[in-house]
């Protein structure tokens, strides 16, 4: 078993084997979306954002989840996609006989580029849990859609083209674990769903291969586990 409450410098598909079987308690990734893009020349302010993503447009291999299933105490997973990911995804759990949601991100201020379609304004998350996993939460938490802007202040600050809002993620965590469960994101990026687990005293691992985004993710959940630190010394005084 490998450490809890840290973060990885790994490639998902060898850091998984590591796991212990039946350890995790909830999974929230944000894998490569399947995306037809194609890199723009002449760049621009609206247009870049496509040539940020190039390197995560072709999509993750769905043996991932048969490599996590086994390591979960149940399915109970949170899958950030593409419009085009979301069909596999929901035949991937109905043949593993889960209950499923199609959640939403509305982003207020998209990217401009429609050329001949619908603005890119929303995202989707596949959720998906095996029959017997409780859904926690309150009314406020269990909204099926989020709405908001495209997040640039933490895109800007920790460097992440397709970084996803905090409290939404954190409506994922509190919907569907309890303090001290083991929450996995094998996709971490700049660790958004790590500080998530700290903030709401949820135990973690984290996954990214990337060097850089992991050195971002370490950064940021060093700071959060200070935070709690803090808050806890000051309301136990």
């Amino acid at each position: 078993m490998l450490k809890i409450n840290e973060v990885y410098n790994m490639d998902c598909i060898d850091a998984i084997k590591l796991l212990d079987d039946k350890s995790i308690d909830l999974v929230v990734m944000d894998p490569p979306y399947l995306l037809n893009l194609t890199k723009v020349k002449k760049t621009t302010s609206f247009n870049n954002y496509t040539n940020e993503l190039i390197g995560l447009k072709d999509g993750f291999d769905l043996n991932v989840l048969d490599l996590l299933i086994p390591k979960m105490k149940k399915i109970n997973m949170y899958i950030y996609c593409s419009k085009r990911q979301v069909k596999d995804l929901i035949e991937y759990f109905i043949n593993k006989d889960c209950n499923y949601e199609i959640l939403t991100w509305h982003k207020q201020n998209p990217s401009p580029l429609i050329n001949n379609n619908y603005l890119p304004d929303t995202e989707y998350i596949v959720f998906a849990r095996e029959k017997g996993v409780r859904l926690y939460g309150n009314y406020y938490t269990k909204r099926k859609y989020y709405l908001s802007g495209v997040n640039q202040v933490d895109k800007k600050k920790y460097k992440h083209p397709t970084i996803k809002p905090l409290p939404f993620i954190e409506n994922h965590i509190i919907n569907s674990s309890k303090e001290g469960e083991l929450i996995l994101d094998c996709y971490c990026g700049s660790g958004t769903t790590l500080v998530g687990a700290i903030k709401n005293k949820r135990n973690f691992i984290g996954f990214e291969i990337d060097k850089n985004y992991y050195e971002i993710a370490k950064q940021r959940v060093e700071e959060a586990l200070a935070e709690e630190f803090k808050i806890e010394t000051e309301s136990s005084e």
